[in-house]
Order: structure tokens, then sequence, then C-alpha cells
């Protein structure tokens, strides 16, 4: 019984129907099925690929075992080079990521506010979207020398074209409806940006992000493949070098480990920006 000093709910939970909690049941279920059947997807390539290697149908000398590769992630633990290798990587991907978000943001509400200004610049993005950014690197080695800026520019290199290319699409896909409103009623072209196009292209920025932060660890990985002396991606070039298969494969594999947490981020920042 509710205190006469207390207010009720305004808005009392509504009792789930017997449809509803059978549509939830089997929609959790669904969802731990796809999740076990991926772990033992993966475990039983594991498991094949760790008896291929102990059978000798394979040379471990090329193709590594599972086992070989928890024992160099231990000795890096142990030497605390993974902390170096994965700290430097992740910082490098993360700064690339964040100034690729702001360029492209930036560069496509340009953009849209200037059409003249689009209708030049979209075939030279085009290109440059289109052109194998690996064939920048030697360039950005010599303008800018050896070091993180170098790498951080490579990451942007990658990401940043396509990018803008894909925020400036659907910036002008908006509801024209709700813009020919703005406009009846006096707003401006400012007020059509921040009233009807930012927020309509909230979902398509959040896809964009999750594209992104693949693409910037990419050009991370090949800037550091020919201008850095620390890295993941440094550890894969030397380790292909010396023959390290261990150090190339363990060095892959965190890289993995890093691009599914980045993915999973953004699309839990998606999720929750749904339910709203």
């Amino acid at each position: 019984m509710n205190s006469p000093f207390t207010n009720p709910p305004d808005n009392p939970p509504m009792p789930m129907s017997e449809n509803q909690y059978q549509f939830l049941k089997a929609h959790r279920r669904h969802h731990h099925i796809i999740a076990l059947s991926r772990f033992l997807l993966i475990a039983v390539f594991l498991c094949l690929w760790e008896t291929a290697a102990r059978k000798e149908w394979i040379d471990v000398f090329f193709f590594s075992s599972p086992w070989g590769i928890l024992t160099y992630l231990y000795q890096m633990f142990l030497d605390h080079s993974f902390f170096t290798h994965t700290g430097i990587t992740l910082l490098e991907t993360i700064l690339s990521f964040l100034l690729v978000t702001l360029l492209s943001l930036l560069a496509a509400t340009l953009l849209w506010y200037i059409k003249d200004l689009a209708e030049v610049l979209e075939p030279y993005l085009v290109i440059l979207n289109s052109l194998p950014k690996s064939a920048l690197a030697p360039l950005l080695i010599v303008w800018l020398g050896t070091g993180t800026n170098t790498i951080i520019v490579a990451g942007i290199s990658v990401a940043v074209f396509g990018s803008v290319i894909n925020l400036y699409t659907g910036f002008c896909q908006a509801d024209a409806e709700m813009l020919k409103l703005i406009y009846t009623l006096g707003g401006n072209r400012k007020d059509a940006f921040i009233k009807v196009i930012l927020p309509s292209s909230i979902p398509l920025i959040l896809s964009n992000m999750k594209v992104n932060i693949g693409l910037s660890l990419v050009g991370v990985i090949i800037g550091e493949f020919l201008a850095a002396r620390r890295g993941l991606g440094y550890l894969i070039i030397y380790g292909s070098q010396v023959f390290q298969l261990n150090m190339v494969i363990t060095s892959i594999i965190i890289l993995c480990a890093i691009a599914m947490a980045f993915y999973k981020t953004i699309q839990s920042l998606e999720h929750h920006y749904r339910k709203k």
C-alpha cells in the first residue's frame, strides 16, 4: 500500500505477456547458441592445429603451434615486451582513430555546407580513397621521418578519405521533408544541420566508426612495418625476417584481440544509443 506522503510512479511497469516472455527466452537462447558455436569453432581449430603440430603433419618451424604461441606470449609478459609493443600500437591506433573521426566529421560538414566545394573535391576524394595507402608510406617517411608522427599519419591516411565520402553521402540523404519544414519555419542552414542532419546521422557515424577503427589499425601496422622500432607491426616484420614464426603469429593474434575489443566497444555504444 502506498504511503500518502509518497507519489506513485507515473508509468508503472506493464506486466510481461507470455508471448513476450517466450520471445525473449528464444532470443537469449539464440545468442547463447551463437556464442557457443563461435567458441567451439575456434576450439576445434586450435585442437586440430596443435594435433597437426604434435603429429608432425605440419612443420612447426613454418606454422608454429598454439602451445608455442602461448609459450612466447608468456615470455612477452615476463620481459614486459608485451606491454611495451602492445601499448605503443594501441596509443597510435587510438590517436589515429580519434583524428580520423574528427577530421572526417569536420570535412563532411564543410562539404555539406558548401555544395560547390563538394562538387569540386568529390572526384579527388574518390581517387585518394582508391589509392593503395602502402604506396604513400615511403613518401611519409621522407617527409616526416621515422617515428610516431609518421605512423599516426599513415593510420589517418588509410581511413579518412572513405570516411569523409560516407559521411557526406549520409548527410545528403537526410529527410528532405524535415529540412523543408526547418526552412519553412525560418530556420537557416545551421539550424537544419544541428536539428536534422546531425541527429539523423548518429547511427551512420557510429557505423562509420566501427569501420574506421579497423582501418586505422591497418594503417598503423603499415606505418610500423616501415618506420618503427617498437610496436606489433615491428614485431611482425622483424619476426618474419629472422624466421621467428611464434613472434609473428603471436603479434597477429594480439592484433585480432585488439581489433575485436575496439569493435565491441563501439558496438556497445551503438546498442546503448538504440535503446534510448
